[in-house]
């Protein structure tokens, strides 16, 4: 049953929601509570309906209940990573028209420089302790009341893109009607806990900073369906599976380097890892391999479960193991919304055909303030994308080739990055790789591919590249050669593994 957090609160205030591994225990009970504390302060701010919150915290009940608060305040909160700098994460405050800003002294150094920046914010809040420039808000937050606020109504989460290509984008969507606010889980969790099947007895296991959509909604929607949520503070491999076997967890979310990490651990540790129960290990945010993949159910078994989704929430598919060895490569059919493969004319596309994935049947999102960005992302028909290129096959399953934002022109010719990388990382001696486009005079533009050396290997790096260029030659047509191989010792990757392809640029330089 999906009762929502009041009510799990009302039937079993002691039962533990959330653990996190930085000691932290929270009972559903006391977390609805910090939930209304923070509801009630939002009204003391001033706050109103359709306004604004950014929250710049890191893994820990106050980012869980604070999203709880706001589902019931009427308005959007946003949760900002700590991963960025002061420029970059005052285009965020100032970019969402934040009124209220809340940060944990830990990114100090960053939330100070917010109020001379970001002028139009009328209020900033510390949590844990002080920042310069910030109010204290623990003696705000006691003299709430931890009762619900008496003019209650739906509120919603406004996450930004997580801006691999260029600056992060807003997605927006009117706030929910009235009526989903009575009785069982809110917008962000309601669809989630039917597609992954939550119930009272899931035991999760959360990897990944919440900060990021799918994480933070996970949490959430375990929560609203009565589950528990173990949340890590910061992903350490070997400590993922000490977790997964101390709590007895029956569901996870990964993302593929961290399966690169679980496997790079000690084969006696590897070999040692006992969790029956743990029978579902979701992952998504990145293009899986798909030798990386098959080493992942050749150890845990057959529970791998793969997603395609992001943010901006217009489509999902889903792949269980089985399936997947059926049809590698796959991230599955359509669960939420109905794919539409589309040219560059709009012209839907037949099986077999690559073109840009479209989804359509859910609610429509817009980039907030960006008509322009919108417009880009939606199809003549009413149809959205996240920005894929792929096909589908006679039975409905989707490949995804590339992105849109990465497709590179040369020659007039467009060449799939993605396409190279998996190319280049089926060599011997190759950890991983990434490709970019560089301006080129003749071409437009040329890819260069930037390689990471599997570890231990002692070749001459020269060897390297010439058995590497051999390989591509033999793999892929002229056109789609790296015009250059630079090796590095790591690539830029965002905390949820996403290439991070504007820093290869910068490398590059």
């Amino acid at each position: 049953m999906d009762y929502g957090l009041r009510e799990w609160a009302r039937r079993e205030p002691d039962r533990v929601a959330l653990r996190f591994d930085g000691g932290a225990v929270l009972s559903f009970g006391e977390l609805e509570r910090m939930a209304n504390r923070f509801a009630n302060l939002f009204a003391d701010c001033g706050l109103r309906h359709g306004d604004h919150v950014a929250v710049l915290l890191g893994n820990g009940p106050h980012i869980v209940a604070l999203c709880w608060a706001a589902s019931r305040s009427a308005i959007y909160l946003t949760p900002m990573p700590n991963s960025l700098g002061p420029v970059e994460t005052a285009y965020i405050v100032d970019n969402s028209t934040a009124k209220l800003v809340i940060a944990d002294p830990r990114y100090g150094g960053v939330a100070a420089e917010l109020p001379a920046r970001c002028a139009h914010v009328a209020s900033f809040l510390s949590l844990n302790g002080g920042i310069e420039g910030f109010e204290p808000a623990e003696p705000r937050l006691a003299a709430m009341s931890a009762d619900p606020r008496s003019d209650e109504s739906p509120g919603s989460l406004m996450m930004y893109s997580s801006g691999t290509t260029g600056a992060p984008k807003g997605i927006w969507r009117p706030l929910p009607a009235m009526e989903q606010l009575a009785g069982g889980p809110p917008a962000f969790a309601r669809d989630l806990i039917s597609l992954f099947g939550f119930t009272a007895e899931t035991r999760y296991l959360s990897t990944a900073p919440l900060y990021h959509a799918a994480p933070l909604r996970f949490v959430l929607a375990v929560s609203a369906a009565g589950g528990q949520s173990t949340v890590m503070e910061k992903f350490d491999a070997a400590r993922s599976l000490d977790l997964i076997e101390e709590h007895r967890l029956t569901m996870s979310q990964w993302v593929p380097t961290m399966f690169q990490r679980l496997l790079a651990l000690p084969e006696e540790r590897r070999r040692s890892y006992d969790a029956p129960r743990h029978v579902r290990a979701i992952h998504g945010a990145a293009p899986c391999t798909p030798a990386l993949k098959r080493a992942m159910i050749e150890w845990w078994g057959p529970i791998i479960e793969e997603y395609y989704s992001g943010s901006e929430g217009v489509g999902l598919t889903s792949i269980g193991s089985a399936e997947w060895l059926r049809k590698p490569g796959s991230v599955g059919a359509a669960k939420k919304g109905t794919i539409h493969i589309l040219g560059d004319d709009d012209a839907e596309l037949g099986p077999g055909e690559s073109g840009r994935v479209f989804f359509s049947g859910t609610p429509p999102f817009a980039y907030f303030g960006d008509e322009a960005k919108t417009a880009g992302r939606t199809s003549r028909q009413g149809y959205q994308t996240f920005g894929d290129i792929g096909h589908v096959d006679g039975e409905g399953h989707l490949f995804l080739s590339d992105r849109l934002d990465d497709m590179i022109i040369s020659g007039g010719v467009n060449v799939y990055p993605q396409e190279i990388e998996a190319a280049i990382e089926e060599a011997e001696g190759v950890a991983e790789c990434g490709v970019v486009g560089f301006p080129d005079e003749e071409f437009q533009e040329r890819p260069v591919a930037f390689v990471v050396p599997a570890a231990g290997r002692r070749e001459a790096s020269g060897d390297l590249l010439a058995r590497l260029e051999t390989h591509v030659r033999q793999r892929l047509g002229r056109i789609k050669w790296p015009r250059e191989i630079r090796f590095v010792a790591e690539l830029p990757r965002s905390p949820t593994g996403k290439l991070l392809r504007r820093e290869l640029r910068k490398i590059g330089d």
